[in-house]
């Protein structure tokens, strides 16, 4: 019987980019795409750019619903594919109840949230011998005893074309080197870099030489505004594109500066000159994996403490993070690839 595979995504967008390394090792033997990924809609962008995948199905369950009998029918649904095996991202109970109601042979996913009847491959995770979290999702793809796949970087496929079209439609042409900014973090305000810090960082960007732009998703705009008001000359493009597209648009960048958020990882993606600002969360459990990466950060005793909010108020991870120090990273990032870059918006143009 030929192989077929279902993975059940992460509803996180970072998460959900760090799985490509565990679709490259299941994709790997084949010719033909052979895995379809169960996503909700709004990572559905993400798995659109990954190669391998052969079908995005849209989860229409909402965050913390159970919804069985919308369970009970998607499985139904996925049962005419004839999946040989299904891979379950996150840990939760819910996660895994549509690959056993859709009676998928063989279940595979880490212990958790008394799921263990649901579950026919289950995985104890040894926190230590994988700290990060793209390495425990490729683990999942090794049989027990055999030798572990080496997680890779992860790669998205930006849509150049569309890349375009977005930035003639939202008035971003420009023939300087681009930097853009991903001053939001869905997670909470403790991932959030101070706005008068990124504000101090756009200025010497453009007083360098520098066009700047915003992005990211709508819930971003409170991290976004303020900042474009602060600064003119900022071209804020937050909220006015769909993950798609801001994942396009960062392909287009000279250098991104960027909270740990799902837009650092895509960045990282599709290989882009990148400072990633790390305050409450670690760089060692979900780093930006890129070779042209730099993560900014300083070292105190009460990072990383993964709390949405400063839980001693002062914040110092973040605030004493110098726009200076991030402002060398950024001009020494953004020289790698001028030429390149240039090329790129000749084209586009």
């Amino acid at each position: 019987m030929s192989e077929r595979i279902l993975i059940v995504a992460p509803s996180w967008v970072g998460d959900a980019i760090l799985s490509e390394p565990l679709v490259a090792v299941l994709r790997e033997p084949f010719e033909e795409p052979i895995v379809d990924v169960l996503a909700p809609p709004w990572c559905a962008p993400i798995y659109q750019r990954i190669r391998g995948i052969r079908n995005v199905i849209e989860n229409p369950l909402a965050h913390r619903e159970l919804g069985l009998r919308k369970r009970r029918t998607l499985a139904v649904s996925l049962r005419q594919h004839a999946y040989t095996r299904a891979f379950i991202l996150p840990n939760s109970f819910k996660s895994a109840l549509i690959p056993w109601l859709a009676r998928i042979p063989r279940r595979i996913g880490y212990v958790g949230e008394a799921r263990g009847m649901l579950l026919n491959d289950v995985r104890r995770l040894d926190r230590k011998a994988y700290p990060r979290l793209v390495d425990r999702f490729v683990a999942l793809a090794a049989n027990p005893g055999e030798l572990l796949p080496t997680a890779s970087s992860p790669v998205l496929v930006p849509n150049a074309v569309n890349a375009a079209d977005a930035i003639r439609a939202l008035g971003l042409a420009t023939h300087r080197p681009v930097a853009i900014f991903c001053p939001g973090a869905e997670y909470g305000p403790a991932k959030r870099w101070p706005t008068e810090h990124f504000a101090t960082l756009a200025r010497r960007l453009i007083d360098s030489g520098y066009a700047v732009w915003v992005i990211g998703s709508p819930n971003d705009q409170p991290a976004a505004d303020p900042l474009a008001a602060l600064v003119p000359e900022i071209r804020n493009a937050c909220g006015r594109t769909d993950l798609g597209t801001a994942i396009d648009l960062l392909a287009t960048a000279s250098v991104v500066v960027s909270n740990d958020s799902g837009l650092m990882h895509a960045a990282a993606a599709v290989g882009v000159p990148l400072v990633a600002l790390f305050g409450s969360s670690s760089p060692e459990y979900t780093p930006p994996l890129s070779p042209l990466a730099r993560v900014a950060r300083i070292d105190i005793v009460c990072s990383p403490c993964f709390q949405r909010v400063c839980p001693l108020g002062h914040f110092k991870c973040m605030r004493e993070l110098s726009p200076n120090v991030v402002y060398d990273l950024a001009r020494l990032w953004g020289k790698q690839r001028p030429s390149m870059i240039a090329a790129r918006f000749d084209r586009m143009n």
